[in-house]
């Protein structure tokens, strides 16, 4: 695993001995940013990277100018190995990890609280499967609502089997991927 593009091209990330990652490989995550390129992202962009891992989504917007980091991750020993990528890559500046479950992520609106230009959003895909009103993912995805500012995009990987509702609260979807086994489902926050 590695940071594929921008100002840290090519830096190998640390990863965790342990077989529960689904990491994203370089050519979907090349993809992957092309596809939010059109929506002039990552560049300046305010970023949550939910079910953060070991940082490879959000360590990538970074070095691809993204202005500043939030991950979320919830293991302890997945952290510490994420705190050593955010440490090599010199962002420590530029991102902050909040050790929560990063379904409770969304929660009550607060105004001082940091609004998100771009969402990652990888449950793992046991907790994906449901996506249905009333499921954990559907929680998370209705509260982004206020969370998120105006035209936001959120960024939704499961498993390919798995077909996102059209909208969650104010997100609604603008884009679907397939490739190999996983899917990428794109929301957009919406005043309709």
């Amino acid at each position: 695993m590695r940071i594929i593009a921008g100002s840290k091209r090519g830096m190998k990330l640390f990863s965790p001995k342990t077989q529960d990652s689904r990491p994203v490989t370089d050519r979907v995550k090349e993809s992957l940013f092309s596809v939010l390129y059109k929506y002039d992202l990552p560049n300046g962009a305010i970023v949550a990277d939910l079910f953060s891992g070991v940082g490879s989504l959000g360590l990538e917007a970074l070095s691809r100018k993204a202005r500043f980091v939030t991950f979320v991750e919830q293991d302890p020993k997945i952290i510490s190995v994420l705190k050593r990528n955010i440490e090599k890559a010199d962002f420590v500046n530029e991102s902050e990890i909040i050790r929560a479950n990063a379904f409770k992520f969304g929660g009550s609106p607060d105004p001082d609280r940091q609004m998100y230009d771009l969402v990652f959003v990888d449950p793992p895909y046991a907790a994906s499967m449901d996506v249905q009103a009333g499921s954990h993912l559907s929680g998370l995805l209705d509260s982004l609502g206020t969370r998120v500012t105006e035209n936001a995009v959120i960024v939704v990987r499961t498993d390919r089997k798995v077909s996102l509702l059209e909208q969650y609260g104010e997100l609604r979807i603008i884009d679907r991927r397939r490739w190999g086994t996983m899917a990428v489902t794109i929301l957009q926050k919406t005043n309709e």
